[in-house]
């Protein structure tokens, strides 16, 4: 007899002494054991059948329950890794015809991803702007623009200084120091495997670099000395590494906006394009001029593509016309990195509202490998033997981060710290 079936009894039983005191006929209660039946039938009580229907049974239902929650994580892995890494073959295909073009690569994909946004945000009610209530002050997202803009200005902007695209993913890999770093300043313990890897992230990092330098040195020829290559790539490294840790502080501080004022990944992702536009003004001229060079660039091989085709039944006007199309290819591919610019930072902030920082980085570090290799074998990428090593490092080391990615709580900090910025 259960500890709730106990109270149940008495209940009856006063009720059938007060009955019988009053003279009253004693109704006997109908008790409706279907559901407790159907329960019994779902978690496989009093089962008759075989043991591997019984766990085919169960496995269906658990595959079944689960499958939101696999759907979601599909979703948010599809769009980072799938957007990610198209837009690393796209932005690559730009670098290596006009490396000075970072800075239109980010106003480009952050005016998309502003006009897209306020799709999302519209709200008829509200003139003359017609934008939904935020839900975070807007003092909290005016630190995260400035951030946010910075880093992508300064990643993309590396690319004028002889940094090459893998190892531009392998410098980046290494966020994860900055983030410890950054974490441990703002009150967070990690454990001595997280410390172990990120040591060996640090060891990775620096070999990559070094033996990149060297290889750029051995290279070059005296003339080009002069000019100073070396201290142009170390340059390139110095801006990336300020990128790293604006974004290990944008990356603590998003996490510390989502815990107190909700996961409003959409808002975020809305407003710190929409505001980081006005920063663009000061690089108008070259803006326009970066365009004009990818717009003279060479056109796609339309008419290979036309003369392929089955045109036959369309008359030789229309024909000439459609063979005639001039799209040039560095505009094609700019689109096509701003689109899949736009899945990644959808399927990074699904990730983000979801999990940790840390998380994120060490799946964006993951996402980088993949990248790495597509752009070794897509392009025929040559790495220095020191830079391989450097590499299976730094992401043998995210591996290693991986396996304890759980910190200790920070400690809990004064009343009057927690105000919004």
């Amino acid at each position: 007899m259960t500890s709730r079936s106990v109270p149940r009894r008495r209940q009856t039983l006063r009720e059938s002494h007060a009955a019988s005191r009053n003279g009253t006929a004693v109704t006997p209660k109908v008790i409706n054991a279907g559901p407790s039946l159907e329960k019994a039938e779902l978690y496989g009580i009093d089962d008759q059948r075989p043991t591997f229907s019984k766990l085919m049974g169960l496995a269906g239902r658990i595959l079944i329950e689960t499958i939101p929650q696999w759907l979601a994580v599909g979703a948010m892995l599809g769009l980072i890794f799938g957007g990610c890494c198209s837009n690393v073959f796209a932005l690559e295909a730009i670098i290596k015809v006009e490396p000075a073009s970072g800075t239109l690569l980010t106003f480009v994909q952050f005016l998309f991803v502003a006009v897209t946004g306020y799709i999302s945000q519209f709200d008829w009610t509200r003139p003359p702007f017609f934008v939904k209530p935020n839900r975070v002050p807007i003092r909290r997202w005016l630190i995260n623009i400035v951030l946010f803009f910075s880093i992508n200005v300064l990643n993309n902007h590396a690319f004028s200084y002889d940094i090459s695209v893998p190892v531009h993913i392998i410098l980046r890999s290494g966020g994860s120091i900055t983030t410890m770093m950054a974490g441990s300043l703002y009150g967070k313990r990690y454990s001595r495997i997280q410390v172990v890897a990120v040591l060996l992230l640090t060891v990775g990092v620096v070999t990559a670099a070094w033996s990149d330098s060297q290889s750029k040195a051995c290279e070059t020829t005296p003339g080009e000395e002069v000019e100073g290559t070396v201290p142009k790539f170390s340059t390139g490294l110095a801006v990336l590494l300020v990128a790293q840790i604006l974004s290990a502080i944008m990356g603590l501080y998003t996490e510390e906006t989502y815990r107190k004022y909700g996961p409003h990944w959409k808002e975020n992702l809305f407003y710190s394009h929409l505001l980081s536009l006005p920063l663009f003004l000061p690089f108008s001229r070259s803006l326009v001029s970066q365009f004009m060079r990818l717009a003279n660039s060479k056109p796609l091989a339309l008419p290979v593509v036309a003369g392929q085709a089955n045109l036959a039944s369309i008359p030789a006007g229309v024909q000439q016309k459609i063979e005639g199309i001039y799209i040039p290819s560095q505009v094609a591919y700019l689109a096509t990195n701003v689109l899949t610019q736009y899945a990644c930072i959808r399927g990074v902030n699904l990730l983000a509202a979801a999990s940790s920082a840390l998380t994120v980085t060490i799946v964006l570090n993951i996402r980088k490998l993949v990248s790495l290799l597509l752009s070794i074998w897509l392009f025929g990428n040559r790495l220095a033997t020191g830079t391989l090593i450097g590499a299976i490092v730094v992401f043998s080391a995210g591996g290693l981060y991986s396996l304890d990615s759980r910190t200790k709580p920070a400690p809990k900090g004064k009343p009057g710290s927690g105000k919004a910025g």
